[in-house]
């Protein structure tokens, strides 16, 4: 659901949730602050944004007679 840190700090290039929260703002990808102060992404945000596409969940099918 949510990048990791270590998936964080590779993608913004910084380590401190500080730096992280700012470059995410600077260059427009919304993102939340969680309880613990670290900036919290969906995976799915940064992989639309680098131009994959998102597999949507399959859901079971009702099927009537």
């Amino acid at each position: 659901m949510f990048l990791t840190k270590d998936e964080m700090a590779v993608f913004t290039g910084y380590e401190r949730p500080a730096a992280q929260s700012r470059w995410l703002h600077d260059n427009s990808i919304p993102c939340i602050r969680g309880g613990d102060g670290h900036a919290k992404v969906l995976r799915q945000v940064v992989i639309s944004l680098l131009g994959g596409r998102c597999e949507a969940k399959k859901e079971p099918e009702l099927r009537l007679k």
